[in-house]
C-alpha cells in the first residue's frame, strides 16, 4: 500500500525522529523529549507525535533537502514557442 503523504510530511517525521534519536541516548523519557525539544518546534500533541514515531516503520527511504521540488523545476514546463528565422 503506497504512503499519500507528501513529502513535507516525510521531512517533518525525519526531522522529528532525528531530534528523539539525539536526545533518547541521554535517558530522557519519550514524554521530557517531546515536552522539551518537539513540541516547541513543531506544535505537535504528545498523541501525533507517538504517532509519527510509529510512521517511520513506513518510510523506506529517507528524505533529503534535494528530493524537495523547488520552484525552479517547474519554471520550462510549458516553454512558449522560441522566435525562429524563417
Amino acid at each position: 500500500m503506497a504512503d499519500k503523504r507528501g513529502m513535507s510530511y516525510r521531512k517533518r517525521v525525519e526531522d522529528i525522529n532525528r531530534i528523539y534519536d539525539r536526545y533518547a541516548r541521554s535517558g530522557l523519557s519519550n514524554r521530557e523529549i517531546w515536552r522539551r525539544y518537539i513540541y516547541p518546534a513543531y506544535w505537535i500533541s504528545e498523541r501525533t507525535f507517538y504517532n509519527i514515531m510509529n510512521a517511520t516503520a513506513g518510510l523506506e527511504t529517507p528524505v533529503v533537502a534535494s528530493d524537495m521540488p523547488s520552484l525552479f523545476d517547474f519554471a520550462d514546463e510549458n516553454p512558449e514557442k522560441e522566435d525562429t528565422d524563417e
